[in-house]
């Protein structure tokens, strides 16, 4: 791969990995429900511009709104904000890897080759790590919510690699049309009326901002660049970069709001970490190419 689109692909991994900074900030002026749900309609706004229906049959599209938009995203960002770290965030969610691979044994029928195996247990001893020391300020309940949504995830890349879409933009851009009603219905009945009213009335240009960086360049530019790198390259040599969303999560946690892990942390997120690459890195391992948003 040339040294610019490399350069591109590192670059919608910062994009995806600041993405979770940008949800923090948004999110202490927003509800979260209310915030994913006009997230999702704005990044359904390329459909204006797109011609035809959907590039798979409307029952892919309507799974995969709701898993991945839904309960993925509405798990996620409701984490985020009671409490859980943007930068170890970041991290956990990679975890939908290990996820997607046993889903497609199972689901598929698919092998899992034994390095594989190897990289999830090496994960999973980080993540047992993380749950029994958590940092200061993260719950357990925010833990596993990530872990779910990260298990939602994998069930939207199984039903994306069933539905067989060969044009990744459009299908995305069709299932961002899916999650901002029943979000924003749950955001009336659980968060309240009055909490989106505050949101809409009360909003600064620091949350507006972090709600059109979530909606424009993290989902709308980056997957298009990220969907176009696929089409041109195979997902062995594109997927790799994906690894660094995680470090650029933890690096402007980090950076811009403040977020310090301790050293027992530190060697949990490196297990995690160590496995993901393990996996993602072995050789003769096929990977289902990835075309939904990190974040």
């Amino acid at each position: 791969m040339p040294f610019a689109h490399s350069a591109l692909a590192l670059f919608v991994a910062a994009v995806w990995g600041f993405n979770f900074v940008a949800i923090k900030v948004g999110l202490n002026g927003m509800p979260p429900l209310f915030f994913c749900g006009v997230r999702f309609a704005i990044a359904a706004l390329p459909l204006l511009f797109l011609r035809g229906g959907p590039p798979v049959a409307w029952r892919y599209v309507i799974g995969i709104g709701v898993a991945l938009g839904v309960v993925k995203f509405g798990l996620l960002f409701t984490a985020i904000k009671i409490g859980m770290g943007a930068g170890l965030a970041s991290l956990l969610m990679q975890s939908q890897v290990f996820f997607t691979i046993l889903a497609a044994a199972f689901l598929l029928g698919e092998k899992v080759k034994p390095v594989a195996l190897l990289g999830m247990l090496i994960s999973a001893g980080g993540l047992a790590v993380l749950a029994m020391d958590l940092p200061l300020g993260t719950s357990l309940i925010g833990f596993g919510m990530v872990i779910l949504a990260a298990m939602c995830w994998a069930v939207s890349n199984i039903l994306t690699k069933q539905s067989g879409s060969q044009d990744a933009f459009r299908l995305i851009s069709w299932v961002s049309l899916v999650p901002p009603l029943p979000l924003l219905v749950l955001s009336y009945f659980i968060e309240g009326p009055q909490a989106i009213s505050a949101a809409v009335t009360e909003a600064t240009p620091l949350t507006v901002g972090a709600l059109l960086y979530v909606a424009g360049p993290s989902t709308i530019l980056a997957f298009a660049v990220w969907s176009w790198l696929l089409q041109k390259y195979s997902a062995a040599k594109v997927t790799p970069f994906a690894l660094a969303v995680p470090i650029f999560g933890l690096l402007s946690g980090a950076a811009f709001l403040g977020e310090h892990l301790d050293a027992m942390t530190l060697a949990a997120c490196a297990l995690v970490f160590a496995g993901l690459a393990l996996t993602i890195l072995s050789p003769n391992l096929k990977l289902g190419r990835q075309p939904h948003p990190a974040a």
